[in-house]
């Protein structure tokens, strides 16, 4: 027994021996320039590699650099650099026949950098094609055939993945990149797993199948995937390029299919914290989106054919379409929200730049909007109907900002004001809001009605008349339009009367005497003091 340990430990020390020997004996770096080679005419792109070192633990050749050139129509920096390359082979063909087969391929802390044009073009669009530009410009050997390359494991680890525009976009940037392909070949379909994070905040995670790769255009490869992405800053990250006054928490979880042009998608998402206007204030509720798209990834254009709306538990429906104007992005989009609970949607005031009066909240009722959308995206201009109906505009009492109207029309308004019902029609711009066909019925008072301008400072400039609802003293003016400004801002309205509108719409048939009379009392109305007798 003692003989026969003694003669494994012999044999297991020769092994040992001889490996040690042809590890030093074997010099990786005189396959530099055969694995250069055949990475060059897989891609297509001029390859550097670093200096060689072979493995026998790891199975595998391992280089302390690597650079793969850029699409000469990009410019000249590299397309891809990373620290380190790691190859996997079978080391008794290498090391014996001198013979590559490559099993895996591992490249540590790439710096990659994908880059479109405006007609589309991807600078990974020649990559490993038959078209590759780079390949004959850079004089190096092509056989005018596709990438033939087939890896069972290709993994990229830690990188950094810049992905932007020519015309000055700022880019996205993505930290620790780490990319799994399985049993890849270009002429295969093949699974892979992506996960990053966005410098700026939030994650992206992505599985799916990818290939056959397009031999004319990588980036026409067919795929599809299923993304998870989680609080990503829009404002951070660089995703708010077409509407820079945009931020807030975006989730998504969705599906996708694409041929390289089109890509469908569905999915649910999550906007937290967000902000739609420049004055605006973060949301305090969630806003839900369910949605189904399709979008031309060339002309970055595309179709919003179902799109669900949840802010708290107020639905809505968006539909229409987008499409990119120069470093603009157009969008038609059409709102359906009939019926919301006016407490969700007044959490959405604040994002879009909406001021109530000073201390005061809407509660109760249900407000309706029929609105259309268009223009550039920080540009927008929407127009259409809203309507609000059983609301309070709680700690706002509307009669005394009129003045004494509670003594002299013989009525209670109360501490807030409540609205039977509130319609008008809208239009609101970056250069404001303008609001026409005003109509409010307030049980307390009467109608209410007018136009009016909101400014983007929130200056108020509208003019109005009321047919107050009166009694005792002030019968005088029961049902009859009295005519008011209100001035001011959002926060702080200010409500004056118009007696040049009173006295030539309504005081026509009244003596001197008697004009005077009801001039004074409507001035009772809005603050002003009465004429001493």
């Amino acid at each position: 027994m003692k003989r026969a340990l003694k003669w494994v430990a012999i044999v297991i020390g020769v092994v040992v021996v001889a490996a040690v020997a042809l590890v030093l004996l074997f010099d990786a770096n005189s396959f530099r320039p055969t694995l250069e080679s055949a990475l060059r005419d897989a891609l297509h792109r001029e390859v550097k590699l670093g200096n060689l070192g072979l493995s026998l633990l790891s199975g595998s050749v391992e280089a302390n650099d690597l650079e793969i050139g850029e699409d000469p129509g990009f410019g000249k920096a590299p397309f891809l650099r990373a620290k380190a390359i790691r190859v996997g082979v079978e080391l008794w063909p290498l090391i014996f026949s001198k013979q590559l087969n490559v099993t895996g391929i591992t490249i540590e802390k790439p710096e990659i950098t994908l880059t479109q044009r405006p007609d589309g073009t991807w600078n990974y669009s020649s990559l490993g094609t038959k078209t590759s530009g780079s390949a004959k410009s850079a004089a190096v050997s092509t056989s005018g055939a596709a990438m033939a390359l087939t890896v069972r494991k290709l993994n990229i680890v830690d990188g950094m993945l810049i992905i932007g525009r020519t015309e000055g976009w700022r880019p996205l940037v993505l930290d620790e990149v780490n990319l799994e392909v399985r049993d890849f070949s270009p002429t295969a379909n093949f699974p892979f797993s992506f996960s990053t994070k966005a410098r700026g905040g939030g994650t992206i995670k992505l599985d799916g199948r990818a290939g056959p790769i397009n031999p004319m255009d990588a980036s026409m490869t067919p795929a599809t995937v299923k993304i998870i992405v989680t609080a990503l800053n829009i404002a951070e990250t660089g995703l708010a390029n077409y509407a820079p006054d945009m931020a807030g928490l975006i989730s998504l979880q969705g599906d996708g299919e694409t041929n390289g042009t089109s890509l469908k998608m569905n999915g649910a998402l999550k906007a937290e914290k967000l902000k739609l206007s420049k004055t605006g204030t973060p949301a305090t509720v969630p806003v839900g989106f369910n949605f189904d798209a399709e979008h031309n990834m060339r002309k970055h254009s595309g179709v919003l054919k179902r799109g669900d709306v949840l802010i708290g538990k107020a639905p809505a429906k968006l539909t229409g379409n987008y499409y990119e104007q120069g470093q603009n992005m157009i969008l038609k989009m059409n709102l359906d929200a009939p019926n919301m609970p006016v407490s969700d949607i007044a959490a959405m005031l604040g994002p879009l730049g909406i001021v109530l009066p000073a201390g005061s909240t809407l509660q109760n009722g249900t407000i309706s909007a029929k609105l259309t959308t268009n223009g550039p995206a920080d540009k927008l201009v929407s127009t259409g109907t809203l309507a609000i109906r059983d609301t309070t505009l709680a700690n706002f009492d509307l009669g005394k900002k009129m003045a004494l109207i509670q003594q002299v029309a013989g009525m209670q308004t109360g501490s807030s004001t409540d609205i039977k019902l509130a319609s008008l029609n809208v239009s609101a711009s970056p250069e404001g809001i303008t609001a026409k066909d005003i109509q409010l019925n307030v049980p307390a008072m009467g109608e209410l009605r007018g136009d009016g301008t909101i400014s983007p400072t929130n200056a108020l400039d509208f003019k109005m008349s009321a047919s107050l609802n009166t009694t005792g003293q002030a019968a005088i003016i029961a049902n009859k339009k009295i005519p008011f400004f209100v001035l001011g801002t959002s926060a702080e309205p200010v409500f004056k009367p118009d007696l040049k509108g009173l006295a030539n719409e309504h005081l026509k048939d009244f003596k001197t005497g008697g004009a005077a009379a009801v001039g004074d009392a409507l001035k009772g109305l809005f603050g002003g003091k009465k004429k001493e007798p």
